[in-house]
């Protein structure tokens, strides 16, 4: 045993034989078995148990684990946490609740001693049990590839890998190891409790499966094998599909191209999906069938809402050509988009010098310059692409301009509508400015009359004429230098 497990410490988790481990040990016949091949193996070690507080004998086994720790002359760090209380606050099950605080102990342990891999004795007969748990749950190839020998990032950090040297080991062979060592481990009684969905597996399921296959067990780990090189595969070539949906990420979000997302094929469409939820809830164990489908059938027919509520406190948001999936306690960025600050704009306004520019939010700025209407800025005037430049009629203007967000009440007369006024409000519902971003979206104003919404249109009033003599040129642009007007003085 000692060789293939350091084959595998080695080989599948890339560790250095002379930098510290930090072992979790719970005082079980695996992690002691884990914990007598490390210390066989020379590798230096900090034990690490967490009580969990669920059975009469949680201090005793605390004690136990910290003798063995000291008879060997290693380091040991305990701790204590309140599972059922955790778990009544993140409505979690015991054994998640557990779990979660399990690992978090050893990633804050492991930091404190700048260890360089947290080391958990899940051995082959814990992968059959995963893997026929994400199995019953309808979980994808992520979920039933099962462990790996190797976890980076994890969901409790992105630094510091999880490491399962034992994951090839059967508990036979570990039991008989203990035997020939005369190493003693606790029995926790609570792994005979059938109410606990993996004792049932371990203890009714698996054996029922083997008067089927007698080799059931070795068939589902050697399944989890092939299906976690398939997965590798997978994962490789969905990196380009990634980058070629993905918008951007950030605390609680991540948005995508919806025309880019559509054409890809359906299986990437899924594990595109599956890793958005992973990066918004990487604690998550497995993704179901249902939510992926659920997402992908919402991203080709999006409801009239333009939102779906998912699983897990996160949900689904159609803006434009953008496909947000996000956690409901997520500011979405707005930096996209031309902003006024709310404490400034939305009340009397800015004002908007001409010549002269104004800042916004996000390195934006507004510029304005009177020009003499020639041939060339005519020309411009007339073929203008870009939405966010304008040339107004100056004898239509009263100077200072305003720069100010929208009021109840505000109108607007678009160009192309002669004599007619529409709600700004509905106007920006007409084209498609995001629901987040419009309080906040700047409105060109002089005097009382709406002039330009930058980005949309100007008034129709304001366009140029054969009349015209003199314009005002309205740009918005960002991260910009303010231009040089003194020239044109």
């Amino acid at each position: 045993m000692l060789n293939r497990v350091n084959s595998i410490l080695q080989q599948n988790c890339f560790l250095s034989s002379g930098k510290t481990l930090l072992v979790g040990v719970s005082g079980g016949p695996d992690s002691m078995c884990l914990l007598d091949v490390l210390v066989q193996l020379g590798y230096p070690l900090v034990v690490a148990h967490l009580n969990h507080g669920l059975r009469p004998e949680s201090q005793s086994d605390a004690e136990f684990v910290e003798q063995i720790a000291k008879s060997a002359d290693l380091p040991v760090v305990t701790g204590k946490e309140d599972v059922p209380c955790y778990a009544r606050i993140h409505s979690l099950s015991i054994e998640e609740a557990a779990r979660n605080l399990r690992y978090r102990f050893l990633f804050e342990q492991a930091e404190l001693v700048q260890a360089q891999a947290v080391v958990v004795a899940h051995n082959a007969d814990d992968q059959v049990e995963t893997v026929m748990m994400h199995f019953l749950r309808g979980a994808g190839m992520a979920g039933l590839r099962g462990m790996q020998y190797l976890t980076l990032p994890s969901p409790w950090c992105d630094h510091i890998p999880l490491v399962r040297p034992l994951l090839e080991i059967w508990r036979e062979e570990i039991l008989a190891y203990l035997k020939d060592r005369k190493i003693s481990s606790i029995h926790d009684q609570t792994n005979l409790d059938t109410s606990i969905l993996r004792n049932r597996l371990r203890h009714e399921l698996i054996p029922y499966l083997a008067d089927f296959n007698p080799g059931i067990r070795r068939v589902v780990w050697r399944m989890a094998q092939v299906l976690s090189a398939d997965y590798d595969v997978i994962e490789a070539n969905l990196d380009a599909a990634w980058e070629e949906c993905l918008v951007e990420q950030g605390q609680g979000f991540v948005s995508f191209r919806a025309h880019a997302l559509f054409i890809q094929p359906e299986g990437i469409k899924r594990h595109l999906m599956r890793r958005g939820i992973s990066w918004l809830l990487p604690g998550l164990r497995d993704i179901d069938f249902s939510t992926v489908e659920r997402a992908l059938g919402f991203f080709e027919h999006s409801t009239r809402s333009r939102r779906l509520d998912l699983a897990g406190g996160m949900y689904l948001l159609r803006e434009a050509d953008l496909l947000w999936l996000a956690s409901w306690q997520a500011d979405l960025p707005v930096s996209d988009w031309p902003q006024l600050a709310a404490d400034e704009g939305c009340s009397k306004g800015l004002f908007l010098p001409a010549p002269g520019s104004v800042r916004l939010v996000g390195d934006w700025q507004i510029h304005a310059e009177f020009l003499d209407l020639d041939e060339t800025i005519e020309r411009q005037a007339l073929g203008n692409p870009d939405p966010f430049q304008i040339w107004i009629d100056a004898a239509h203007l009263h100077l200072p301009l305003t720069v100010r967000c929208r009021q109840p009440g505000d109108r607007f007369e678009p160009l192309g509508m002669a004599g007619k006024t529409m709600k700004v409000s509905d106007f920006m519902v007409n084209m498609k400015i995001p629901a987040r971003a419009r309080a906040n979206w700047p409105l060109i104003f002089s005097a009382d009359k709406l002039v330009w919404i930058p980005g949309m249109r100007m008034a129709h009033a304001c366009q140029i004429s054969n009349s015209t003599q003199q314009v005002v040129h309205l740009r918005m642009l960002r991260n910009t230098p303010e231009p040089d007007y003194s020239s044109r003085q």
